[in-house]
C-alpha cells in the first residue's frame, strides 16, 4: 500500500486525536513509515511488515502519546531521550510533531541507531538524533526520558536514571495498566499520573505512566 493510499487513514487518525499537523509533517510521517518498510526488509526493524498494520500499530500508537506530550512540554524546548527506541517509535514521531523538542533515540543495536540517523538525514529532521549505546552509559541530562514497551517500569527508571535531569520526568508508554510493575517500583520513584490512551483504528489498551523522583530522593 502506497503513502497516498495510507494518507486518508492517517489524517482520520490525526483528526480523532485532535492533532493539528501541517501538510509537511503529514508527509514526513508517511515518508518515515515508508523508510521503516524499506529498511525492514534488510534490518528487521519490526515484526509488523504490512503497511496498513504499521500505520495502526506503530504510527498511530505513537501519535496517541503526542497530545499528552504537548501538554507536558507546553512549548518548552525540552531535551527528550527515547530509550530502546528500535525503529524510532515513538521518538521519531515526537520529533516530527514537535520541532521545538530535541529528541535523541538510543538503542543498543547498531543497525537500529544507523536507521535512525539515516531517517533524520533523509527527512531533514535536525531535532532528531540516533544513538548507538546502552542507556546506562548516557549522562544526559534529559528533561524527559520516554519508552514504549521497553522494559518493566523498575528496570526502565533504574537503567535511565543517570540520563534524567535532576528535576526530570519519566514517560512510560504501556499496554494494559501494569499494576504489578507499579507495585515493584523503587520507593524513591513517584508515579504522579497514569493516563489512558485511545489509539484510533486499534482496539487495544494503552496508557502512559508518568513518574519522577520522589521529593527528597
Amino acid at each position: 500500500m502506497t503513502a497516498d493510499a495510507l494518507e486518508p487513514q492517517l489524517r482520520a487518525g490525526l483528526g480523532a486525536l485532535g492533532l493539528d499537523l501541517d501538510d509537511g509533517q503529514v508527509a514526513q510521517l508517511l515518508a518515515y513509515q515508508a523508510l521503516i518498510h524499506k529498511w525492514n526488509k534488510i534490518y528487521n526493524l519490526t515484526a509488523v511488515r504490512e503497511p496498513e498494520a504499521m500505520l495502526r500499530q506503530h504510527l498511530l500508537d505513537s501519535l496517541a502519546a503526542v497530545p499528552p506530550l504537548r501538554r507536558f512540554a507546553a512549548g518548552r524546548p525540552l531535551r527528550v531521550l527515547d530509550v530502546g527506541s528500535g525503529a524510532g517509535l515513538p521518538g521519531a514521531v515526537f520529533a516530527i510533531c514537535n520541532p521545538e523538542l530535541q529528541v535523541a533515540c538510543v538503542d543498543a543495536v547498531h543497525k537500529k541507531a544507523a536507521f535512525l540517523r539515516q531517517s533524520a538525514s533523509e527527512l531533514k529532521l535536525k531535532n532528531l538524533q540516533g544513538l548507538h549505546a546502552r542507556v546506562e552509559t548516557l549522562a544526559g541530562p534529559y528533561d524527559l526520558v520516554c519508552s514504549r514497551a521497553f522494559a518493566s517500569l523498575a528496570d526502565f527508571v533504574t537503567w535511565s536514571a543517570g540520563a534524567l535531569a535532576e528535576q526530570g520526568t519519566w514517560m512510560a508508554m504501556k499496554g494494559k495498566l501494569p499494576k504489578q510493575e507499579l507495585a515493584d517500583l523503587p520507593t524513591d520513584i513517584e508515579v504522579f499520573h497514569v493516563e489512558r490512551l485511545q489509539v484510533p483504528l486499534l482496539d487495544a489498551d494503552r496508557c502512559i505512566v508518568w513518574m519522577r523522583r520522589a521529593a527528597g530522593a
